[in-house]
């Protein structure tokens, strides 16, 4: 299944190795560090000019970390309903 992150982008789910609130995970000096790193190597997308909420990050085709306007706690239902609709 697929899970829309925002603007134009989507994303398998089998892709995701993770969802994070950027406010609460962001206060940690070791994911400020990740995410500088990510940004340095390229390997940042930003879906949106909004106050972002969420980051994603996705391993494929290569480490993606997809800095999302949509809520962690969205994504998360978002993610829920789509493994609901697929073992129905």
């Amino acid at each position: 299944m697929y899970l829309h992150l925002g603007q134009d982008y989507v994303v398998h789910t089998r892709d995701i190795i993770g969802i994070f609130d950027i406010e609460t995970t962001s206060i940690s000096k070791h994911t400020r560090a990740f995410l500088r790193h990510a940004e340095t190597e390229g390997a940042v997308v930003t879906l949106s000019d909004e106050l972002p909420k969420s980051f994603v990050i996705t391993d494929f085709p290569d480490e993606t970390v997809f800095i999302s306007p949509i809520s962690s706690k969205t994504l998360e239902k978002r993610c829920g309903r789509l493994d609901q609709l697929g073992s129905v």
